[in-house]
């Protein structure tokens, strides 16, 4: 629609000229006070790369099942793995290690740490299991299990909700129904 560039007040005075619209009652006022405009980026808005991104896009390449965890967690401190594994990479290089063994050490570290938490869990469950308790949840879940959890709650609810069920039933109705429609008019 080129005919409609610009900004609001433009667009307006020409959808009241063209006669498509009534005038507004904001419009003179606005025309004697106009709104503040501010300068356009020059071409094309370049996107902020951080020098950690190439790394990070790495270790997803080696490691998909992390892209699963939570870039931004807001109730939590810690960094997700992938950020974890570029800064490390970064450290190496700015000790003079060259950027294949920085990433191969980053990598050790990255997987010793996911090995001692799954010892570490599997070691509670051990001594749980020899109190004779039930073993506690996991500590250190995966991010697909974390997004199961939260979610488990809404896939039972449309099962056992009474109000949802009734939906659900009220729906299968109006199916049944129209399809009834469709087979008395013949229109397949």
């Amino acid at each position: 629609m080129s005919f409609m560039k610009g900004d609001l007040l433009m667009k307006t005075r020409k959808l009241v000229k063209g006669m498509a619209k009534a005038e507004p009652v904001w419009l003179k006022a606005m025309e004697q006070a106009p709104p503040a405009t501010f300068p356009r980026a020059e071409g094309k808005v370049q996107k902020i790369r951080l020098p950690e991104d190439v790394y990070i896009k790495k270790f997803f390449q080696k490691h998909p099942e992390s892209l699963y965890h939570d870039d931004i967690q807001i109730n939590g401190f810690e960094p997700v793995p992938a950020r974890l594994f570029a800064q490390r990479v970064l450290e190496f290089k700015e000790q003079g290690v060259n950027e294949e063994e920085a990433m191969q050490v980053a990598d050790m570290e990255y997987r010793a740490e996911k090995k001692m938490k799954k010892n570490a869990y599997s070691r509670l469950k051990e001594i749980a299991h020899l109190l004779g308790k039930s073993p506690p949840p996991n500590p250190y879940p995966s991010a697909i299990k974390k997004i199961q959890a939260k979610e488990r709650k809404y896939v039972r609810d449309r099962f056992y909700n009474p109000s949802i069920v009734k939906m659900v039933q009220v729906m299968k109705e109006e199916r049944a129904a129209e399809a009834q429609d469709r087979m008395r008019g013949g229109g397949w």
